[in-house]
């Protein structure tokens, strides 16, 4: 069985080398093709040496195509796998920093808030670029599998106007799903779930144990764990309210909505530090620097480390090589797909990406009818929903006007800013991150021209938001060296949690 898999934005460290593990730890698989591209010819080439090294200690003769020409690595791929960061750390930093001078403190920043919204406008930009390559010289019935964030909106642009059959992969429902058993005291596969909604705004509409429905369970089986109890304060919080778990972590869900951060002095009690992902602000940004620095200096040594095992074993739980498998072998795999709706949960808009479960076999992905989510969890939906619509259009058309209204409509800045506000933030990230604006660049001229005359509102400068970390250096680092590789070679935002802290 031979076939193409291309790798756009190969640089990245933790996906690319864990998605090549579970890709060829399929059996079929020993004898594809695989190309990776990125724009940084540096990242490009320490991964493909440390993933070439992992192919070569498992037995496999497969020789990875390594090219900084995105068209020669797209040629005739089956399959193509999006992990990109538009703009890098430079551009996330702006992300976090900027909005922090309005009083919008951010954990993440990539899925919704201001930092999304603006990721979503550099990704959407490079994502059609990089979907014209595709169409034009990649296999015709060429798959799509977008893991870049914010999923929801550069899926969006993909299959509205990019021409390019695309579904995006997350896993966050299956973290819920580990956690949600722990709660209940159980393994995740003694746990049936039905999870459906929007990209890391996912409802557990159905937890079933042995046949019987345990969601009414959920709120004590939370309230009494010792852990969750202080890390994930707003998830449980939103159980209360209205009545599901949701699959996103404590500091993801928290910038998603307008209530748990919008007051300073509030921010701490609804958080905890003892990881990032419980709600330190600008806490993403902080790990992937640290990630990133890491890699640069212990390259070296993880050429000698031990290689990844291509084993069922070792497995992980990335959906992209089930559903390659499913649709090239046959078998049967379950899981979470964000797709267009087209019907699938029928109180969410057709046009908008949701997530929900599909099956995925020799013919295809398909997805059944999930019904209404129940009207509190749509509403939370719906909400998201108008602000990523916006952000699309927005980015696709380069319509400053729609971009300012995304910003007035997302939860969150609604919450802190006034108009007046957010349209001078609006200004400043359009000047920060002009060079990954190009569809902006008339706008991006009068931004400047009004931020260069003056008289403009109040910011807080140098404020770093209600719960930030530092940055931790190489030295640092090195006081806790299995803690930092951990973190550099993560894929899934801080997976392995260590005991909650105060």
């Amino acid at each position: 069985m031979s076939f193409k898999v291309a790798f756009v934005g190969a640089g990245s460290i933790g996906f690319t080398r864990g998605l090549m593990r579970d890709l060829l730890s399929v059996p079929e698989f020993n004898n594809i093709e695989v190309a990776f591209t990125d724009i940084n010819a540096h990242n490009l080439e320490m991964v493909t040496q440390l993933v070439q090294r992992d192919i070569t200690e498992n037995g496999l003769s497969i020789t990875i195509q390594s090219t900084t020409d995105r068209r020669e690595a797209l040629k005739d791929a089956r399959y193509v796998f999006c992990v990109v960061r538009i703009g890098g750390l430079e551009a996330f930093q702006h992300d976090v920093d900027i909005p922090l001078k309005y009083g919008v403190d951010q954990c993440v920043g990539d899925t919704l808030c201001a930092g999304g919204i603006m990721y979503g406008q550099r990704g959407i930009a490079a994502i059609l670029e990089i979907c014209k390559d595709i169409r034009e010289v990649a296999d015709p019935n060429v798959l799509l599998l977008n893991y870049a964030n914010p999923m929801a909106m550069l899926t969006w642009a993909c299959n509205k106007y990019g021409g390019v059959r695309t579904i995006g992969l997350c896993h966050g429902v299956q973290g819920g799903h580990h956690q949600i058993a722990k709660a209940l005291g159980l393994q995740k596969k003694e746990v049936d779930i039905i999870c459906a909604g929007i990209n890391h705004q996912t409802w557990y509409v159905s937890v079933k144990t042995n046949g019987a429905d345990r969601t009414g369970d959920l709120l004590e089986a939370f309230e009494n764990h010792p852990e969750f109890k202080q890390t994930e304060k707003v998830r449980i919080d939103m159980l209360r309210r209205f009545g599901y778990y949701s699959t996103e972590s404590n500091g993801h869900l928290s910038e998603y909505v307008p209530w748990y951060r919008k007051r300073p002095e509030e921010i701490n009690e609804w958080i905890d530090l003892g990881s990032w992902i419980n709600g330190e602000t600008g806490g993403y940004l902080r790990v992937c620097t640290e990630g990133r620095n890491w890699f640069e200096t212990e390259f070296p040594n993880w050429m000698k480390g031990d290689p990844f095992v291509y084993s069922a074993e070792k497995r992980g739980e990335e959906h992209g090589s089930y559903i390659i498998e499913g649709l090239e072998t046959g078998r049967v795999y379950r899981g979470h797909f964000n797709v267009v709706n087209n019907g699938v949960i029928t109180n969410l808009p057709d046009d908008a990406i949701i997530e929900a479960p599909g099956y995925v076999d020799r013919n295809g992905i398909n997805m059944p009818v999930v019904g209404d989510l129940p009207l509190g969890c749509a509403a939370v939906c719906n909400v998201s929903i108008s602000v990523q619509r916006l952000a699309v259009e927005a980015s696709v058309n380069g319509d400053d006007k729609l971009l300012r209204q995304a910003m007035m409509m997302d939860p969150l800045v609604g919450a802190v800013c006034n108009p007046k506000e957010i349209w001078q933030m609006v200004d400043e990230m359009l000047v920060a991150q002009a060079k990954w604006l190009p569809q902006y660049a008339s706008a991006i001229d009068a931004a400047e021209k009004r931020l260069a005359a003056g008289n403009l509102l109040p910011t807080r400068e140098n404020y770093q938001g209600a719960a930030r970390l530092k940055t931790k250096t190489i030295e640092e680092q090195m006081e806790d060296r299995e803690a930092a590789t951990r973190n550099a070679i993560e894929s899934d935002k801080a997976k392995e949690r260590p005991a909650a802290a105060h």
